[in-house]
């Protein structure tokens, strides 16, 4: 059996401990002081259902313009730092008016994520022009949180990628034939509303926390700036798994992931 060099076994254990993290949910909470859920309690009825729907047009727009704006032929560091400025700025406007600027600052800074999340994709080899990886950029957005109503599937990584397996293969191939021109396609509705139902659990732990009137400004630039760090953490993860699956298969990867994931 094939086993990995000593630098891939090191950038492995740095993907699992980036992807076996504590959730957003419990930075949220070290950052206010109190658990998360009790903010959540504090939203006017019907925003978290009404959430699903905003995180949805706001994945749905970010997606092909994220990617888009990237140069494949750079192959240098991903630019993190740049994608955290931007995302906190945004952050600060959604602070400062709160709910009423969360239809507008979203679309904003999931753009940005996204965008960051493809930056960091490229940097670990993934070609950009590629279905399969731009799809996998918006999975990232699924990874990290905290979803108990998936027919039994847990949170786990490799089985949060299980459970979005079937609509992923189905997009891919719709993509590879028809590129990104149709994205209101059934196989792209059907992937996007996977992503969108999981990621709207952290965007509505980001607006609760964002909501408490002692917030802010200051305090939504801090909560989008932890929104933003999360993510980037999922997306270095990921795709550190993704490169090395290229490199050893998906199989070798997954035992060894597990090995590694069942010592924390």
């Amino acid at each position: 059996m094939t086993s990995l060099s000593p630098t891939d076994h090191q950038d492995l254990t740095r993907a699992v401990d980036l992807l076996e993290n504590p959730s957003f949910a419990a930075k949220v909470t070290n950052l206010i002081g109190a658990p998360v859920e009790k903010a959540i309690t504090m939203l006017p009825n019907g925003v978290s259902e009404k959430l699903v729907g905003t995180t949805h047009k706001a994945l749905s727009k970010a997606m092909d313009l994220a990617v888009s704006t990237l140069d494949e032929r750079y192959r240098g560091e991903s630019a993190d730092g740049a994608h955290r400025v931007m995302t906190t700025v945004s952050g600060a406007v959604g602070g400062a008016f709160g709910l009423m600027a969360l239809t507008v600052e979203l679309p904003i800074s999931t753009t940005i994520m996204l965008r960051s999340i493809a930056d960091i994709a490229r940097s670990e080899g993934a070609p950009l022009s590629d279905a399969a990886t731009k799809l996998a950029c918006l999975e990232v957005f699924a990874l990290g949180g905290t979803k108990h109503d998936d027919d039994g599937v847990d949170t786990g990584y490799f089985a949060v990628r299980a459970a979005l397996a079937g609509a992923m293969t189905e997009a891919v191939k719709y993509l590879a034939e028809h590129g990104l021109s149709s994205s209101g396609a059934p196989v792209l509705v059907r992937f996007l509303a996977k992503i969108a139902s999981r990621y709207s659990i952290q965007v509505t732990e980001k607006a609760a926390a964002q909501a408490i009137p002692l917030v802010g400004a200051a305090g939504g630039a801090t909560i989008n700036l932890l929104f933003m760090d999360h993510f980037q953490n999922m997306a270095r993860g990921h795709f550190i798994v993704r490169r090395l699956e290229r490199t050893y298969g998906k199989d070798l990867i997954r035992e060894a992931y597990q090995r590694l994931a069942s010592r924390n």
